[in-house]
């Protein structure tokens, strides 16, 4: 992994800066999510951000789960954050913390702020308030139980902790200001009710601190230096000065704001990713098509080339839409570097070699790594391909006529090269009552492998092929965009109606045997066709199943 980029990052900027000042000895940063749902690629940018500044300036970065609502948060969604923050190759500094380790300190300082005067419970009903609270256009109104004493805010608070009220009876505000331009200013909900059980701390409480009363604190109590966070939460950081400078806190974190990644063609909306899973458009959050980084890995993605999308893109104080086009680069430039190469037949003709005896076998050894990774590295990585009589190959490779037009497909009278093999040439061909061609009929030219043929007749081209008794039948999950609206959540429209029904297809191939024992999640370019994955979870030996990955090269169709 390259490191972070200073000229493309302006908080690594600002890091580097405050080192050189000695304003910091170390750096601590953190990435901190909310465990209601799976990452997406929009978090790989923060990940990677974050991550990535604690290593190029050999600092610490945590891992932290803001977890303040129980509700809507459950261990499937943080085990899934774990595995996929240490599968983009970083590891967090300690252990795994939570804004729930918190939980008693964030309630003594509500308590502090209590006996300060800064803080009371209001018992508005949740309508009530957010009528007090005015808009843009109209400053709030204080709450009628704002100036109670601090004894009785003291009393009340108490027996919310108890459990004595009911869902939304009371809430513990902020005393802040209620004509404050800023709506996050107007007297914020630092405690609400919830007799919901947590998922780390149980039933313990069943009053639970809001996520602006949590968030600075959390980054305070662990001393972090720079919290860096996308730019929908620039408006929250005045309140979450205000709850530094009014609090007791060990540490004055600074809040900088980045732009959040969107793509095209695409929704990373955890809400709107939780829609398409319920309602069964996808098959789950790691569903290939999902923007999800498992569902990325199930796709095929790498750790390398999301990390290296997320370098050309840059970190900015702007937010902007990116062309999905440039991640897509980004994944076929690495695949192209480092993925084996296979043969697989996806639409597959017979076609019998003559001249050639019923029982030849033959194990024909091939190079599958890509000429740039051997020169590169020295590497070299041989497989074994079986030659038979009888091969499989693309029925798109062979015409019944010859032209021009194809001049480079296969025909009667016509030669071609096979795919690390010999030179062939079609003699005749079979069809089936409905007119389609079934079976073509050749001879073998050359005899030993990477000649040309004695009589300088050069083959027309090269064609991949597959040994039609020894080729392993695969299925083949073939993925094209699941939105096909260039923006399909904005201007008011459900993003639901630019769902694409033709986004997976599910067809047979016949591929090399050696493909069957690929272990899951192996990528392979299939020679002229594009890069495949075996399944993380469904590729067997006996029933090998691979994902398209990419085409070979930009496919034009799909932003159609």
């Amino acid at each position: 992994m390259s490191e972070t980029n200073n000229v493309n990052n302006f908080v690594a900027k600002i890091v580097e800066e405050d080192l050189a000042n000695g304003k910091f000895d170390k750096i601590i940063t953190r990435f901190p999510p909310e465990p209601n749902g799976y990452l997406h690629v929009g978090h790989a940018k923060s990940i990677c951000l974050n991550f990535g500044l604690a290593k190029q300036f050999n600092g610490e970065c945590h891992l932290r789960f803001d977890d303040t609502n129980p509700e809507k948060e459950s261990q499937e969604y943080i085990d899934a954050i774990k595995e996929d923050v240490n599968w983009l190759g970083f590891q967090w500094t300690g252990d795994v913390r939570f804004s729930s380790d918190y939980f008693d300190t964030l309630y003594e300082y509500a308590i502090y702020m209590i006996k300060a005067g800064t803080a009371y419970v209001c018992s508005l009903k949740p309508e009530q308030a957010e009528e007090y609270k005015g808009d843009f256009n109209k400053p709030g109104k204080n709450s009628p139980y704002r100036d109670r004493s601090v004894a009785e805010n003291l009393e009340l608070f108490e027996r919310m902790r108890a459990g004595e009220f009911k869902d939304g009876e009371h809430a513990l505000r902020a005393k802040i200001d209620m004509a404050s331009g800023n709506m996050n200013m107007r007297d914020p909900i630092m405690y609400r009710i919830r007799h919901v059980e947590h998922h780390q701390t149980g039933d313990k409480w069943c009053i639970y601190p809001i996520y602006d009363f949590t968030h600075g604190q959390s980054d305070a109590i662990e001393k972090i230096t720079h919290s860096v966070c996308t730019l929908e939460f620039e408006d929250h950081r005045p309140l979450y000065d205000w709850y530094l400078e009014n609090l007791p806190v060990p540490a004055k974190p600074r809040q900088y704001e980045f732009g959040r990644l969107s793509l095209n063609y695409t929704v990373t909306s955890k809400r709107k990713l939780k829609k398409l899973v319920d309602e069964n458009v996808v098959s789950g959050w790691d569903d290939p098509r999902m923007p999800t980084i498992s569902g990325m890995r199930r796709r095929g993605y790498t750790p390398a080339s999301i990390r290296n999308f997320c370098e050309m893109i840059g970190v900015s104080r702007s937010d902007g839409v990116v062309d999905i086009a440039m991640l897509e680069h980004a994944l076929r430039s690495d695949l192209n570097n480092n993925a084996p190469r296979a043969m697989a037949v996806i639409n597959p003709l017979k076609v019998v070699i003559t001249n050639m005896a019923d029982d030849h076998y033959e194990d024909i050894t091939v190079e599958s790594l890509p000429d740039s990774l051997i020169e590169a590295t020295g590497d070299t990585l041989k497989r074994t391909v079986p030659f038979t009589k009888e091969i499989f190959i693309d029925q798109d490779d062979f015409k019944e006529e010859y032209s021009k037009k194809f001049k480079k497909k296969f025909c009667p009278g016509k030669r071609i090269r096979l795919r690390n093999g010999y030179v062939i040439e079609a003699t005749d061909f079979i069809k089936n009552d409905a007119g389609e061609v079934t079976q073509v009929n050749a001879t073998q030219i050359t005899t030993v492998l990477g000649e040309d043929p004695a009589d300088d007749v050069k083959p027309k081209g090269v064609v991949h092929w597959v040994s039609a008794s020894h080729g392993v039948e695969a299925e083949l999950r073939v993925y094209g965009r699941l939105l096909n609206h260039e923006s399909p959540d904005r201007g008011g429209e459900d993003f639901m109606t630019h769902i694409n029904p033709e986004s997976l297809s599910v067809i047979s191939a016949i591929v090399e045997p050696s493909l069957a024992n690929a272990s899951p999640e192996s990528v392979f370019q299939f020679e002229r066709e594009g890069y495949y994955v075996a399944d993380r979870y469904d590729h067997t030996a006996t029933k090998p199943v691979f994902n398209l990955t990419i085409g070979l090269r930009e496919d034009k169709s799909l932003s159609q």
